[in-house]
């Protein structure tokens, strides 16, 4: 019996991640409902976190007295999906402020075809101060790695 792999992450550098849709992130019509594309991007963060934190993105947070909740996300469609399509999400880091920065995915198709575009930006704040706070050097240096060339 064959197990289908409905979502894995294919490289870390390029940073990409595939998803295949499935039958429950569907309307009736058979079309993806809108709201999932939130929860693909948000799994390609997810993805993303693990790497950046070394398997433990909790864990390495605790270490740099840090949480990083989302400051700001949008979303741009290019492109329905249907069950059993399956899409690649390339990411990379946009901009690094001071206490935040821009994670951005392109969406598209085996074929090219772009689905969506996304940007997720979380911001840090002390874990002890729940205020922003400078993004931690180490953080930094990691996020570096991510930016796009």
């Amino acid at each position: 019996m064959s197990l289908k792999t409905f979502e894995q992450l294919l490289s870390t550098y390029p940073f990409v991640v595939q998803k295949r849709v499935r039958w429950a992130d569907c309307d009736p019509a058979g079309v993806v409902y809108t709201g999932k594309f939130t929860d693909y991007l948000l799994l390609a963060v997810s993805y993303f976190f693990d790497e950046l934190g070394s398997g433990n993105y909790a864990q390495w947070l605790r270490g740099l007295g840090v949480d990083t909740p989302c400051k700001g996300m949008d979303l741009v469609f290019h492109a329905a999906l249907w069950p059993e399509d399956v899409f690649e999400m390339h990411c990379h880091v946009g901009d690094v402020r001071a206490h935040s920065y821009d994670f951005h995915v392109e969406a598209r198709k085996s074929d090219g075809q772009p689905v969506f575009s996304g940007r997720f930006s979380p911001i840090c704040i002390g874990r002890d101060v729940r205020h922003r706070v400078d993004i931690p050097a180490q953080m930094r240096k990691a996020l570096q790695a991510w930016e796009k060339a």
